[in-house]
């Protein structure tokens, strides 16, 4: 029997945002237990529209999936990844039969020991697309194993994707979507909304987002709390929550731009869908109509 489990959702905004995927103000949905995340949201939302909109930039997207191998050697698993290359038009075909929508864009690997590790990365439409570049790395996968004999199996996920680990690899070649966003944020808004200067933001920035972070071992992060965000917003929009531990890797920049203050956030692994799985409850279909993510239009 399938329950349900009640987490409180509030709805932040709206939020000016511009750019050239969205140009808009737009309402978002939080669900969180950490309910003072609200107000300071909002206030955050408040800013956005009295500075003109956060600029929103989508640097790259992919989805990945590592493969492990093993072979005799060092050497027959190099000679694997040269002859794979040259290769690349059969690869495209195996991954471009198993789905309409998925399409292999690049691959990576690692070679330690005797033991083969390849990272395929993927475009999955409008899905977040887990189960589809797994599906379309055990095609390859199996490929590869007929072609080379050579090759022992190990797993269809070597750890090497990386999915819902810390990594640095993540950060480095991108697993979602790589995003940047920006404001200019003027003297007066500091002042009267945010309570402080500009100066201050930017000093505060450094020495506790980028030298507390760099005394932590922080991995390609620099921020003072992206997680609960995050969180609330896979929840109130049917995404995988586990996704927040590369989600919250990310690294805000500020400085001063005359009197005003430029401050923004990069986050290179955000990974969202508007299908596929939890996008079928009633509360998730409601939140993707409110940001306007519902539109009835062929996926892709």
């Amino acid at each position: 029997m399938t329950k349900f489990a009640s987490v409180p959702m509030h709805t932040i905004g709206p939020i000016q945002i511009r750019g050239e995927e969205v140009n808009d103000l737009v309402n978002v949905p939080l669900a969180t237990y950490e309910t003072p995340l609200w107000p300071t949201t909002n206030r955050g939302a408040k800013v956005s529209r009295q500075s003109g909109g956060i600029l929103a930039t989508i640097i790259d997207e992919r989805m990945t999936r590592s493969i492990a191998l093993e072979a005799d050697n060092a050497q027959t698993c190099l000679s694997v990844t040269h002859a794979i290359k040259e290769r690349r038009n059969e690869l495209d075909e195996i991954v471009n039969q198993a789905s309409r929508y998925t399409r292999l864009i690049d691959m990576h690997h690692q070679i330690v020991g005797n033991l083969f590790f390849l990272r395929f990365e993927f475009t999955t439409g409008d899905a977040s697309g887990h189960n589809m570049v797994t599906q379309a790395a055990d095609n390859l996968m199996k490929w590869l194993l007929q072609h080379y004999p050579q090759l022992k199996h190990i797993s269809v996920s070597g750890n090497y994707c990386v999915d819902k680990k810390v990594s640095a690899v993540n950060g480095i070649l991108g697993r979602g979507k790589y995003v940047v966003t920006e404001m200019i944020i003027p003297r007066a808004v500091c002042i009267e909304t945010l309570k402080t200067l500009p100066e201050k933001i930017a000093e505060l920035n450094i020495k506790k987002n980028l030298i507390g972070s760099i005394i932590a071992g922080g991995i390609r992060t620099a921020n003072a709390h992206f997680a609960n965000m995050l969180l609330g917003f896979y929840l109130a929009t049917g995404q995988d929550a586990a996704n927040i531990v590369e989600g919250s890797q990310g690294i805000v920049h500020a400085e001063m731009r005359g009197d005003d203050l430029y401050f923004s956030v990069t986050v290179p692994n955000i990974i969202v869908g508007t299908i596929g799985n939890g996008k079928h409850l009633p509360f998730v279909q409601e939140n993707m109509e409110l940001m306007g993510c519902a539109a009835d239009v062929e996926p892709g």
